[in-house]
């Protein structure tokens, strides 16, 4: 009995003790503990785990996948691409976009009435101006952006992407690929390398940079929607040469990214950006772009004739579809149709019919009759190419001498090149040093350093003469006293200094 009551006695004891670290465990665990507190939101979240986080993430699961971060392009690419300001007196409506209605527009800027900032610390007033996007080339200052950025202005300003100003010379433009190269006189500057529009697929990644709204340094990123896309939307003067192959791309381009640059993910310039599709003037879903392979033609063109120097086959073309095969008895879906051959141009001489289908030119195929334009367009005339047809069942190469407009094979007569007047001038010349602007009380102007047999011989103008106008114009460099002549015709006035402040002014007939 004495047993049992010990035994009892204990078992109570033993549940007792157990209930109580129970409860003592149960009360600790219900009730609130102090609150740590963090000095700052990024501590309280490094200090909360969510219960599925890696530590090793910031390294492995969010990285983004090799070639398409779009990090290294952006920043490879912005520095090289400019704000363009262009400003206008009179009437400076005459070169506005069409009216907004229209689905597919030119995007030229904002261009708006005169306010007080827009004013220029000169005599005149402007009237209005408007802003776009360019793309430095070379490091000395060569320039890309498109016809209808500058198109009639009457001063053109370029604002680099460290904020430097500088006076651009227009040194060529071309309506029908919407292009123009502009030159402003600084060196060391960063440019957009050339990449190959070719190269470039449906689907591959690609960025634009400009500056939208005013809205400088912009990128924005998209894909390659289509290539040799024909919108009708340069103006189709000339006898309808206007050359329409276009990379489409859904990247967000705006009113101010007219002329920027679209590049690849290695930072290389494939294209001009040019236009949008949109009701309403501004991004909608689609923009396109001027392919670098065509942009390069033209330009050098620009560059070393003052036009550019296009190239025709003589023919007139359908891109053939399923309407056209039906129309005119073609078994195959493919190609560009020659629905007429002009008598005695390159496509004529190369026996070229109606009838005939264009399956390649030079070895590229073609089954739009823009990416036919196109190919032919990075031609000059007195270029020959080969062309592969069809013509019933049996195929064949052709091989064409290209023409000119004029249907000849020369060269069309622009500008005299730069080496060309060099030798018809017989003057070399320098840039003056700082120490010789501060001797003759000058801020700028070129010396002559040797001259020979020439225009400016037969003009008696002496060696050392200094030039520090061409016909009311400035001019700082040797290449743009050369650039500037060039682009002359008629008589021509030069004004300057000797050294012994002797002023001069001498008549030149170009």
């Amino acid at each position: 009995m004495i047993m049992t009551n010990r035994k009892l006695f204990f078992s109570l004891m033993t549940a007792s003790v157990l209930g109580g670290a129970i409860a003592i465990g149960v009360n600790t665990y219900l009730t609130p503990q102090n609150e740590v507190k963090f000095q700052s939101i990024s501590d309280q979240q490094d200090h909360f785990k969510l219960t599925n986080y890696n530590n090793d993430s910031d390294k492995k699961a969010y990285q983004v996948p090799q070639g398409l971060n779009f990090v290294d392009a952006a920043e490879k690419v912005t520095p090289a691409v400019v704000h363009v300001k262009c400003y206008y007196k009179g009437n400076y409506s005459q070169g506005r976009s069409r009216s907004p209605e229209d689905i597919f527009r030119e995007f030229f800027g904002e261009r708006s009435a005169p306010r007080q900032e827009q004013q220029q610390p000169e005599e005149d007033s402007w009237a209005g101006m408007s802003t776009g996007s360019g793309v430095i080339l070379t490091d000395d200052g060569y320039i890309a952006t498109n016809n209808h950025v500058v198109e009639k202005a009457d001063k053109i300003e370029i604002v680099l992407n460290d904020k430097r100003l500088f006076e651009a010379e227009v040194i060529g433009t071309d309506p029908t690929t919407d292009l123009a190269l502009l030159k402003i006189e600084e060196k060391g500057l960063p440019f957009v390398p050339y990449g190959n529009s070719d190269d470039v697929r449906v689907g591959e990644w690609v960025l634009a940079v400009g500056n939208p709204f005013n809205l400088t340094s912009t990128v924005t990123a998209g894909i390659i929607s289509a290539k040799a896309r024909n919108i009708n939307i340069l103006q189709r003067s000339r006898e309808n040469y206007a050359i329409e192959s276009f990379l489409q791309t859904d990247a967000a381009v705006n009113p101010g990214n007219s002329g920027g640059a679209l590049v690849d993910l290695k930072g290389n310039l494939i294209g001009i950006n040019t236009a949008i599709a949109s009701r309403t003037g501004s991004y909608s879903g689609y923009s396109f772009a001027v392919p670098s392979e065509l942009v390069k033609k033209v330009l050098d063109d620009l560059r070393n004739y003052g036009v550019v120097q296009r190239a025709i086959l003589g023919v007139q073309i359908l891109g053939v579809n399923a309407e056209i095969a039906e129309e005119y008895g073609l078994k195959n879906v493919e190609g560009v149709y020659i629905a007429g051959v002009a008598e005695g141009s390159g496509a004529d001489r190369a026996g070229l019919e109606k009838g005939d289908v264009v399956l390649k030119v030079g070895g590229v195929r073609v089954n739009e009759s823009s990416e036919l334009q196109e190919q032919i367009a990075r031609k000059r005339p007195g270029e020959t190419v080969t062309l592969l047809i069809r013509r019933g069942s049996d195929e064949m190469e052709k091989e064409v001498e290209l023409r000119n407009m004029q249907n000849e094979v020369s060269l069309a007569k622009g500008r005299t090149t730069i080496d060309d007047l060099k030798g018809e001038l017989g003057v070399t010349v320098k840039a003056l040093s700082d120490d010789e602007k501060e001797e003759l009380n000058l801020e700028n102007g070129v010396k002559i350093t040797s001259i020979e047999k020439g225009k400016l011989y037969d003009s008696r103008v002496q060696e050392g003469f200094v030039v520090t106008h061409i016909d009311k114009e400035p001019v700082s460099s040797a290449d743009q006293f050369y650039r500037k002549l060039s682009k002359k015709s008629g008589g021509v006035l030069l004004e300057g200094v000797y050294p012994n402040g002797e002023k001069g002014f001498y008549g030149l007939g170009l």
